[in-house]
């Protein structure tokens, strides 16, 4: 029996795709708890348009994360932070600072796709990696300066 999956089943398919199930299978474990719905031609129509949509929004997503990397890849973001003797920080520099100096620039980034195995503790210029897609990180460079003291 063919029918489309509505959530992701394990070791038989993803939500969304048209799959070929026993149909004791389907009548009573699928349909019951909503996993799966019977496929029919309107459905299965319907199920494609909207895999193309996805597709299509996907390939644009792609597009302008990578036009976003090779701009973000272009500039240096400066950090100005108390420091003591030596470069060393007084705190240290984390990803919600990062975030915000790139935002402040005028780039849209989530924090969380940051990419920073520890906060930064000294002055200079350091290379972190932003993940803007599945598969398309830029490389920042962030310089963490000393603040003039007033």
């Amino acid at each position: 029996m063919e029918v489309i999956l509505r959530e992701d089943v394990e070791k038989v398919g993803a939500g969304g795709e048209v799959v070929d199930v026993a149909d004791g299978y389907a009548r009573n474990f699928l349909f019951p708890r909503g996993l799966a719905e019977k496929a029919t031609k309107a459905k299965i129509q319907e199920v494609k348009a909207a895999q193309k949509a996805k597709e299509k929004a996907k390939a644009e997503n792609r597009e302008a994360a990578q036009a976003q990397a090779e701009k973000l890849e272009s500039e240096k973001f400066e950090i100005a932070v108390k420091a003591g003797e030596e470069g060393r920080l007084f705190g240290s520099v984390s990803t919600h600072d990062i975030a915000d100096k790139v935002e402040a620039a005028g780039y849209e980034i989530d924090r969380k796709k940051i990419d920073l195995d520890e906060n930064i503790k000294d002055l200079g210029a350091h290379k972190v990696t932003v993940k803007l897609f599945e598969d398309i990180a830029a490389e920042i460079t962030v310089n963490v300066v000393a603040k003039e003291e007033e």
